[in-house]
């Protein structure tokens, strides 16, 4: 169910406003993005059902976590809108190369977020700590603290390139300053909560993008 209300509600948020099914990248970014989404729950559906579970879970405790949820719901909802009247009144778009470019950046960002859930079976979709929850510092997380954020920096950047919308790529950096709010609220929760986080922080220097941030 919940896949089918984000198809439908993505298209209408992209085919709305450009008025008009011809627009071939809006076709393109529904078919790299709900596709490879399909199969991954279809996997965790057979495989690992409750990390399914707990990636299902949109409920968020944290009142920081909300007013995130709530901006990133606005800027998904702008940059879509903005792509389809781009697209709708010829606005200034990327040349094909890069559309081409972005689609293979999408792709490799699901290909990072589906090794992250390889790693991690205590990856919640909200901020908490779960019961029996251990550190995870190997693999991704010997390199960075968070690589499932920079997997979703990598897809979210990438879908405005996909659909040919530079002035969405603008709105989607607005990414940035909310994932940084986001980290910051999640690491106090596993600082406080989760045994050895401190030291790891200490020996992982980076939370999102190596020897940058």
């Amino acid at each position: 169910m919940r896949f089918a209300v984000g198809v439908v509600a993505v298209g209408l948020l992209v085919f709305v406003p450009a008025g008009s099914f011809g627009y071939t990248a809006g076709w393109v970014l529904m078919g790299i993005l709900f596709a490879p989404m399909l199969l991954a729950g279809i996997v965790l559906l057979v495989f690992k059902p409750d990390l399914l579970r707990r990636r299902l879970k949109a409920r968020e405790e944290q009142a920081e976590q909300r007013g995130v949820i709530a901006a990133s719901g606005l800027m998904f909802t702008a940059a879509f809108v903005v792509a389809g009247l781009g697209f709708r009144f010829g606005w200034i778009g990327f040349p094909t190369w890069a559309e081409r470019l972005g689609a293979v950046l999408f792709l490799a960002g699901y290909a990072l977020f589906a090794e992250v859930l390889r790693e991690n079976e205590y990856l919640s979709r909200t901020v908490e700590i779960q019961e029996g929850q251990h550190l995870v510092d190997t693999g991704l997380y010997g390199i960075v603290r968070h690589p499932l954020y920079a997997a979703t920096l990598l897809l979210f950047l990438s879908m405005p390139i996909v659909l040919d919308a530079p002035l969405s790529l603008a709105i989607m950096l607005a990414y940035l300053p909310i994932i940084s709010r986001r980290i910051a609220n999640e690491e106090q929760v596993l600082e406080q909560g989760l045994r050895g986080y401190r030291a790891y922080e200490r020996r992982v220097r980076y939370r999102v993008i190596p020897f940058v941030w």
